[in-house]
Parts: structure tokens; C-alpha cells; sequence
């Protein structure tokens, strides 16, 4: 079992090197992108099947055992996302090889997706803070890439935005890596979950606010957002959608996982609660102001993490259970409602609603594709969202949170109401061909095809199929986010995978220090 840890990693690294190799043929490049992705997706599976089922794994790289070495561990909460995000990488590959545009136009889109899936896995899979951030930066390295591929003049000053906001954020994650290292003399998230426990107070909630200020950057959280809605939207679709479904999500992997193991109880619950409704509030109401499809969408993406760091905030385990259920609800639902934006724009010429309409009769798929994740965001029922959703009200409310509770219900209106711009203004509004000349060439391109080629659509039905099954297996799979849940709040068994049975114990830690946090 150990074995395949590395795997998930080390794959996608040697098939971006084949591809490079193979760059003449674009057929080989595609085979062994998509057979990369296909194995990792196997191997997350199985790492999940077995961790659920045995506890936790860890292996060290080499003859340097923690909390000197490179550790790699698998729980619940990364083998979970591992799993999630190799789904989302290989669907969202096979629907960029039927596009045309990013994939079929730039020799190196090959190498340079499967460098930022090894980093996504690399990020998930890590047990110390500095490969952490090493990983982060091979992904975004690859995102410069990626979001600024056409070079037009929008993408590149967007993607400046991007760089910038994202080389200020590695800034900070690199001085509270030195914060943290001078402090107590190791960056090992196991060695650290004991170590920060005996530091001053002050100092662990200076690191604590300071590692939420990072990964806030990275997540896109209240008020560190402003760089997400003008960066996504000028990317090619499926780059979109994989930044919209993932990084944003690493960004809250490193959030749950550094406040739960290295910083629980320090930070006020009142001021993540605080932020997290302020995220959900200003993504919805931006989402509303907007007149783009694509531009929508990355609203409702700051909007949703509020949810996500909801549960964080309420710092029991049935809210961590269902904050993790929501990122992977949502991880699904995003991708899935960024690929059908892709086929909106293929078939209408556009993203922007005044210039769309009359879809539901020229391209009923996509109207059915769009539909099905749009109402699993809203929260309805049956759909993953609602019992996402539910679970994060019954937390709230065991803990007596009402203004979270209405809040939460609140928002769900709201981003049903902007769902409902863009199924009203693509779908119903009739589309009048005498403003727009090449509106009668769409309609008879559209009646005689799905509305996109098949690669495009078969990747989107399917991720859209599984927001059905989310919704109807919520409850095995709610029982899944408890169970890592359960892990978060006792990371004994984390720390005993890395360091043995001599691992410090942060309880005891605490306890020796006065209180801790």
C-alpha cells in the first residue's frame, strides 16, 4: 500500500516528460495524457478503499524518516480529494481534446496539465509544510501556463492579475514557513501539531491568522477574493473549469487541514464564522450583478467557499463533515457547470447573456446539462447540493448558529435566483437573427449536432450524472466526510502514522501548556 502513494504524484511528472518527448504526434500525447490520468484515478481508489478501511498510511521518501525526510500520508479527508480531483482532471482532459482551441492549438497543453495534476496530488498527499508550499507552486507554475494560453490581450493582463496575487500569497506562505520553522524547529505537520501546542498563545494565534491569510488568498475567501472574478473567465473553458473545481479547493484542503492538526481552538470561531458569511454573501450578490455566463459562475465560486469554511468554523465534527462533503459536491458541480459554459459558448458564439437565447430548442442537451448541475448549487432536492447543505444547517444549528443557519439559506436563494439569469437569458429568451447575422448558422450547426462535439458533451453528461448519484448515495457518502471528520478532530492516529507510537500528543501538550489555544 505504501508503495502507491508516490504514484498519484510521480505519474503525471513522467507523462508530462513523454509528452514533451512525443510532441510530434498529438495523438501519442493525447493516449498517454489520458492513460496518466486513468491510472492515477485507479490507484486514488484503491488508496481511499484501503485508508477507509485500515487507517491511515504514510511512507517516507529515502532513509530520511520524519520528521527530517519527505513524508507522504494518506487519510480520509486526502485520499478523498485525491480521488475527487483525478476524476475532475481526466474528464475535464478528454473534454479539452474534443474542443477546439487550447489543446489541439498548443503543443505543450499536454505536459503542462499533467505537471498541474501531479501538483493537485502532491498537495493533497503531503505531510510537512514546505513541500506543501513546493507543491503549490509546481501547480500554479503550470496555471501561468495554462490561463494565459491564446495570449490575447484580456488573458494576459488577467493572467498578470493572477501571477501577482499569487507570488504575493507564495510570499507570505514562505514567511510563515520561517515563522513556523524558527518557532519550533520543524515544518513536519505531524511534529507540528505537538510542538505548536507548547508555544505561546499570541504566537500560535500570530501563525494561525497568518496561515488562514494564505490559504484565504488561494481559496478565494472574504476579503481575499478580488483577484478570482476578472482571472477565470478569459481562460479557455477547460482550463476554467479545472481552476474553478480544484485550485480554489486546495486553497480549503490547506485551510481544514492546518487549522484542524496545527491550530485547533486558537483562531476566534467568530471571526471565521464572520468571513465565511461575508464570502457567501458578496458571491451571491456579485453573482446577480453580472451579465456573463463565465462571469456568473466565478461568483458563485467565492460565494460557495463561505460554506466550505463554514464548517471550519464551527470547529465540531458534523461541521467538518459537512464542509467536506460540500467541497467535494461542490468540486463536482463547479467543473461540471464550467464544461457546460464551454459548450454554451461553443454553440451560442458567446458567454455574455444579451447576446444568447433560444438554446432550449437549438440544443436541448446542453440545456438538460446545464439544468442538472445548476439545481444541485441551488440546494435542490434530491441533489448532492441539498444534502451538502443540510448537513451544514444541522451543524449550525446543534451549535445554536442562526444567523449561519439563515444565512446559509439566504444564499441558496440568492444563487438560485442568478441560476435562473442564465437558464432564463441562454435557453428561454428568443434570440432575434436580424441583430445577429450568424444567429441563423448556430441554429442549423445546433439542430444537426449534440451542440458540441461529442468529447465535449460525453465528459460534461457524465460529471453531470454523478451530481445525481451524489445526491441519491448522500447518505453512505455523508458517513464517509464523518468518518474523516472524526480523524480531524483526533489526529492521534495521523501523528502515529508518521512518527510511530512515540508521537507527542497535542491533547497532552495543550493540557502541559495551561490550555493552549
Amino acid at each position: 500500500m505504501r508503495v502507491l502513494l508516490p504514484l498519484p504524484v510521480l505519474l503525471p511528472l513522467i507523462g508530462a516528460a513523454l509528452s514533451i518527448l512525443v510532441g510530434r504526434s498529438r495523438l501519442a500525447q493525447r493516449v498517454v495524457g489520458i492513460s496518466t490520468l486513468v491510472a492515477v484515478t485507479a490507484i486514488a481508489a484503491f488508496i481511499l478503499v484501503e485508508v477507509d478501511r485500515d487507517g491511515v498510511v504514510a511512507t517516507q521518501a529515502g532513509d530520511w524518516f520524519a520528521p527530517v525526510g519527505i513524508t507522504l500520508v494518506a487519510d480520509r479527508l486526502s485520499a478523498i480529494m485525491l480521488l475527487t480531483a483525478a476524476v475532475m482532471l481526466l474528464a475535464v482532459l478528454v473534454y479539452a481534446i474534443g474542443q477546439p482551441g487550447a489543446e489541439r492549438n498548443h503543443v505543450g497543453f499536454q505536459s503542462v496539465y499533467l505537471v498541474l495534476a501531479a501538483g493537485v496530488a502532491a498537495a493533497f498527499l503531503t505531510g510537512d509544510l514546505f513541500n506543501l508550499f513546493v507543491s503549490i507552486e509546481m501547480m500554479l507554475t503550470a496555471s501561468y501556463v495554462l490561463i494565459t494560453l491564446g495570449g490575447r490581450l484580456d488573458q494576459v493582463r488577467s493572467g498578470m492579475t493572477y501571477v501577482v496575487i499569487s507570488l504575493v500569497a507564495s510570499i507570505l506562505f514562505l514567511t510563515a514557513l520561517a515563522f513556523t520553522y524558527t518557532a519550533t524547529g520543524t515544518v513536519n505537520l505531524a511534529d507540528l501539531s505537538g510542538r505548536i501546542a507548547e508555544l505561546p498563545e499570541g504566537l500560535q494565534a500570530g501563525l494561525a491568522g497568518l496561515f488562514l491569510v494564505v490559504f484565504g488568498i488561494k481559496a478565494g475567501l472574504f476579503p481575499l477574493f478580488f483577484w478570482l472574478p476578472d482571472s477565470y473567465p478569459t481562460a479557455p473553458s477547460p482550463v476554467t473549469a479545472i481552476f474553478a473545481g480544484l485550485l480554489t479547493k486546495v486553497g480549503v484542503y490547506a485551510i481544514i487541514r492546518t487549522q484542524t492538526l496545527l491550530f485547533p481552538d486558537v483562531l476566534p470561531t467568530g471571526l471565521v464564522l464572520a468571513m465565511a458569511g461575508a464570502t457567501m454573501v458578496v458571491g451571491a450578490l456579485g453573482a446577480i450583478a453580472q451579465d456573463d455566463v463565465k462571469r456568473i459562475l466565478s461568483f458563485h465560486i467565492i460565494g460557495h467557499i463561505g460554506y466550505m469554511v463554514l464548517g471550519v468554523g464551527l470547529a465540531t465534527v458534523a461541521g467538518l463533515a459537512g464542509a467536506l462533503m460540500y467541497t467535494v459536491h461542490h468540486i463536482l458541480v463547479t467543473t461540471t457547470l464550467f464544461l457546460t459554459g464551454g459548450l454554451i459558448e461553443h454553440n451560442g458564439g458567446s458567454s455574455r447573456l444579451s447576446k444568447l437565447g433560444d438554446m432550449v430548442r437549438t440544443a436541448p442537451v446542453i440545456a438538460v446539462l446545464f439544468l442538472v448541475p445548476a439545481l444541485s448549487l441551488a440546494g435542490i432536492p434530491p441533489m448532492s447540493g441539498f444534502i451538502a447543505k443540510l448537513s451544514l444547517v444541522d451543524a449550525a444549528a446543534a451549535q445554536r448558529q442562526w444567523a449561519m443557519v439563515g444565512l446559509t439559506v439566504g444564499v441558496s436563494l440568492l444563487t438560485l435566483f442568478a441560476l435562473i439569469k442564465i437558464w432564463s437569458g441562454v435557453f428561454w429568451t428568443p434570440r432575434d437573427d436580424e441583430e445577429d447575422p450568424e444567429a441563423v448558422l448556430l441554429d442549423s450547426r445546433a439542430r444537426s449536432t449534440l451542440g458540441a462535439p461529442m468529447l465535449m458533451v460525453g465528459p460534461t453528461a457524465v460529471l453531470a450524472a454523478l451530481t445525481v448519484v451524489l445526491g441519491l448515495a448522500g447518505g453512505p457518502l455523508y458517513d464517509l466526510s464523518h468518518r474523516a471528520a472524526t480523524d480531524l478532530v483526533d489526529p492521534r492516529p495521523y501523528t502515529t502514522a508518521v512518527l510511530g507510537d512515540d508521537a507527542p500528543s497535542p491533547a497532552a501538550a495543550r493540557q502541559r501548556d495551561g490550555g493552549g489555544g
